[in-house]
């Protein structure tokens, strides 16, 4: 089990928690391959017995956690990675992509990540991230879809090198019918610990304009919503965050926004629980098919008919209090002053929504919530023809 990160931008494994290969070779520090993979690389030095994670005169990356902000100082490797395959409708035979591209981590980098994970597959704009690798290997699109799930129990699906058909049960919708796009934004500063002077960020932004609570658009200042030539303000995707981050001013005019709307729904804010600052018992609040029946939050784009609705299943969070009394938080976190980004689009948010990063055509596509087409990101065949 791998931690998908769609920001980072090459995949590493912690190869003492049970990496086991006879296939894996390092990369010579003297090769155009480890010049390509970074600007003066270390070259690694090991005292050890030759292993992955041991060896002399080869390539060494900074393999990153991104939750934690921790990096080490590890060997890059290549070996080979079996992919199941799929039309858009049913899993297939797995395919071998080789010479993939990675970094062995000590198993310390693994702190802070889900139970049982042990290593992080990189999807993002580098050209050694998964997707690319694979997209390079078989001369697919470089295209990648998303849908994440809405239980750690269940299954999600990332489907590479395919703009769709993504086929969905039990009616079998075509998911891919009901993207909207909006452009990539590139953000020309990197913000990985270790960063290159000239070096664009590897992470996805776009460009949102403007927030609505139930299709009133709150006041921010609009140079917050902007990338700026140093790299700070703008809106970026992250599966490095579970709930999505604000600048304290959009947050709060976020969160007084929807107590507003919610006042007219008879809905009174209740003791909140951190980091949440908005809360509602959840005696007071009617369930639908798209969770709580709470406002809606529309991330604006480009234009005012161009924006990504947030329903209450991915707007609200239950939690259960210290002494009974469930309560629905507001899923939005207050970011501070002054944050690197402005706004920063969080895993619960992506759940059970379709997102399609097509690089070859500098766009994202989203759906919104899946679940009013009766379906979830659960709902994907993964059942094998072979």
């Amino acid at each position: 089990r791998l931690h998908l990160d769609v920001g980072a931008s090459f995949s590493w494994v912690a190869c003492d928690a049970g990496y086991n290969s006879t296939t894996y070779q390092h990369i010579p520090w003297a090769s155009l391959l480890c010049d390509s993979l970074g600007h003066n690389l270390p070259c690694s030095v090991c005292f050890n017995a030759p292993s992955p994670s041991c060896a002399n005169d080869s390539c060494s990356l900074f393999p990153e956690n991104s939750v934690t902000r921790k990096i080490a100082l590890s060997p890059a490797l290549t070996d080979s990675l079996a992919l199941p395959t799929s039309d858009g409708s049913t899993q297939g035979p797995p395919i071998l992509l080789p010479g993939y591209i990675f970094s062995c981590s000590p198993s310390s980098l693994l702190e802070g990540l889900a139970n049982n994970v042990t290593g992080l597959a990189a999807f993002g704009r580098s050209n050694y991230s998964l997707p690319a690798q694979v997209s390079n290997t078989f001369s697919v699109p470089r295209c990648f879809a998303l849908c994440l799930p809405g239980s750690p129990s269940d299954p999600g699906v990332a489907l590479i090198g395919s703009v769709g058909p993504y086929y969905f049960s039990p009616q079998k919708t075509d998911l891919s019918k009901l993207l909207v796009y909006t452009p990539l934004v590139l953000n020309p500063v990197g913000s990985t610990v270790v960063t290159y002077a000239g070096e664009p960020s590897d992470e996805y932004y776009i460009n949102m304009t403007s927030i609505n609570v139930n299709g009133k658009p709150i006041q921010i200042n609009s140079s917050l919503l902007a990338v700026d030539e140093n790299g700070s303000g703008g809106t970026k995707i992250s599966t490095a965050v579970p709930y999505t981050v604000l600048e304290s001013s959009i947050y709060n005019a976020l969160t007084k926004a929807f107590v507003n709307e919610s006042s007219a729904l008879n809905l009174t804010v209740t003791d909140t629980v951190k980091p949440f600052g908005v809360c509602y018992s959840a005696a007071d609040i009617t369930v639908t098919r798209v969770g709580p029946g709470v406002p809606t939050v529309d991330f604006v784009m480009q234009s005012d008919n161009v924006f990504w609705r947030v329903f209450g299943s991915n707007s609200m969070v239950r939690i259960t209090r210290d002494g009974g009394g469930d309560v629905w938080c507001l899923g939005f976190v207050d970011g501070g002053v002054n944050p690197r980004t402005s706004v920063v689009i969080g895993g619960h948010q992506m759940v059970d929504n379709l997102l399609q990063f097509d690089l070859d055509n500098s766009r994202l596509g989203f759906t919104s919530s899946v679940l009013l087409k009766g379906t979830t990101c659960s709902n994907f065949n993964f059942a094998s023809t072979r």
